[in-house]
């Protein structure tokens, strides 16, 4: 059996508290609200990742 249907079902006989419903709610809550704003908006330049460049290549002879 997959082990995401093993924690399922461990959660459907064991439920979690309610603090621990509240901090997964909103912790997916937060993501869903990240992939909004970017699907919507799209990736900001600023946020991308450059490239930095290296030194010259020394190869041996």
């Amino acid at each position: 059996m997959p082990p995401f249907l093993m924690r399922m079902l461990l959660w459907v006989r064991h439920p979690p508290s309610r603090n621990q419903q509240i901090a997964i709610a909103l912790i997916c809550g937060i993501g869903i609200a990240f992939a909004a704003v970017e699907y919507l908006a799209g990736w900001p330049d600023w946020l991308t990742a450059e490239r930095v460049p290296r030194g010259p290549r020394i190869t041996a002879p």
